[in-house]
């Protein structure tokens, strides 16, 4: 990222309502006003396309009439102000920023960093990659957008500004848990909406459990015919059919999220065994299960039809999704020894290698001594976090989800009617003020980023959901992005009470936690 501006030259705009908090913000003399007649000036290369399309469209809902799209051949300030006329947007891709990752290597980081400059010639969003312009074109959004006037647009007097901006970690995530209740394609479109705008680039579907199987595979048929229509209490099912899959993967790639599919293993796998009993010693498939233990289930390393499941389902999982990632589980496995829950891991592993994917598991795939580069995802704070550092020092990398500060699942307080207790409460402000690169005492570079983790044992509804996800997934989302020595408390309070009201306008049941004055 480019150095910001002296702030002498203007007053740094500490209160201006962005979540996550910038890097640099300063508000200057001067100011532009778009309004219907703005035109969005973009370069016409790959990539960039759903950032115009998104920007375009949301703009003129905001601002009142179309706004036209412009491919000029070369950059260039588009135009000065004419008189009597608002100004345009322009996107630069800036080829003196920082190149972008290389295609073949998922553990390099996307440059995401962007500028924005408003004066009053218009308004400039630049930087190297699709991925700045489209966190660039998001805070623009963010400015413009009066979600409490939706339905009636007028033009936006935006002051003359100033915005250096770009993320401390490249992986900012959040779990979402469709097999202990499902949850279907709009519901999970309307989190890709909430993600983007909070600058969250990855999403990782908990496919599988003990409960349900939410994902219909062509190589085993009855994972869903059997497992598919089962949840927690008996409350109804539901999957995704490959083609519904597909959807989300391409909803989330337009907003620069992408999806990670978990199939949990080798524990949590009671829908899979009711589906097939060639996993089940005797061959006798289990019954259905409805209820929140864990730990009970397992799969069976000398068993003939267990290494042609792992493999066909996990290939088949890896060719319905675009991202370089396939999650492996790995968690709770308790009544399996050591030793064939290490079979069983690496044949995980394996299977996910040779689908030409990098695999991701939970933090107790360490002690199966995973492979350089593997993402181990820590949850669980109260044992195996050594084992998690050991495995980061031989090549692993990490990323966190400690529960005490990421479960949004857990309660707010005792008397919140959603959620569970098992790691404690998780009030907002303790989701909030915490800092990553504390967590552990990592190598340098081996973290990853952090992700926010939303478990349903208790969630029946869209409006469950929003409640427990809202909007303790902001607090995590700036944690994610905003270095730890410009983030405060106060200052959060303040800008999430000005930006809350668009989950309003998205229709969401969010949680007015009593220590925002929303």
């Amino acid at each position: 990222m480019t150095a910001p501006p002296d702030s002498s030259h203007g007053r740094p705009a500490a209160s201006v309502p962005l979540v996550p908090r910038p890097r640099f913000a300063a508000i200057l003399p001067g100011s532009a006003r778009l309004a219907a007649g703005t035109a969005v000036v973009a370069p016409d290369v790959p990539g960039v396309a759903p950032v115009v399309r998104r920007l375009a469209d949301r703009l003129g809902a905001a601002l009142g009439g179309a706004v036209a799209v412009h491919h000029p051949r070369h950059d260039r300030r588009w135009a000065a102000r004419r008189p009597g006329r608002p100004v345009d947007v322009q996107l630069v891709l800036d080829s003196g920023r920082r190149a972008a990752e290389p295609p073949d290597d998922p553990s390099t980081p996307v440059d995401e960093s962007f500028s924005i400059t408003v004066d009053d010639h218009g308004v400039v969003l630049s930087a190297a990659t699709p991925a700045g312009l489209r966190h660039a074109s998001t805070t623009l959004l963010t400015l413009v957008e009066r979600p409490e006037s939706r339905g009636r647009p007028r033009p936006v007097d935006l002051p003359a500004m100033r915005v250096e901006d770009g993320p401390v970690f490249a992986w900012r995530g959040l779990m979402l848990d469709v097999a202990r209740h499902f949850l279907d394609v709009p519901t999970v479109l309307a989190v890709l909406e909430v993600m983007a705008d909070l600058k969250l680039n990855r999403l990782h579907l908990h496919l599988s459990d003990d409960q349900g199987w939410r994902v219909q595979l062509a190589s085993r048929p009855r994972l869903t015919e059997a497992s598919g229509s089962t949840a927690v209490n008996g409350d109804p099912g539901g999957f995704y059919t490959a083609a519904d899959l597909r959807r989300i993967v391409h909803a989330a790639a337009d907003l620069g999220i992408v999806v990670v599919p978990e199939i949990d293993t080798p524990g949590h796998v009671n829908a899979a065994t009711h589906a097939y009993g060639e996993l089940v010693p005797g061959g006798v498939p289990t019954d259905a299960y409805t209820g929140i233990d864990v730990g009970f289930s397992r799969l069976h390393a000398d068993l003939p039809g267990t290494a042609p499941f792992v493999g066909d389902v996990l290939g088949e999982v890896a060719g319905l999704v675009d991202g370089p990632w396939v999650h492996v589980g790995g968690d709770e496995a308790l009544t399996l020894e050591r030793e064939e829950y290490v079979r069983l891991v690496r044949l995980a592993l394996d299977a996910v290698a040779d689908a030409g994917r990098a695999a991701v598991a939970w933090q107790e795939v360490a002690r199966a001594d995973p492979p350089p580069g593997t993402v181990l995802q820590l949850w669980d704070e109260r044992e195996g976090a050594e084992e998690v550092v050991e495995a980061a020092r031989r090549g692993a990398r990490v990323l966190l989800s400690p529960a005490s500060r990421t479960y949004l699942d857990l309660k707010y307080d005792a008397d919140f009617p959603l959620g569970l207790e098992w790691a404690g409460h998780l009030p907002l402000r303790q989701a909030y003020e915490w800092n990553p690169l504390d967590a552990l005492d990592l190598p340098d570079g081996s973290l990853l980023g952090v992700e926010a983790c939303l478990w349903t044992e208790t969630v029946r509804s869209r409006d469950d959901l929003a409640a427990l996800l809202l909007p303790r997934l902001a607090a995590v989302a700036e944690v994610a992005w905003s270095p730890a020595s410009s983030r405060d408390w106060a200052g959060f309070r303040t800008r999430l009470a000005a930006f809350a009201p668009r989950w309003t306008a998205a229709g969401l049941a969010w949680t007015r936690t009593p220590d925002v004055a929303w």
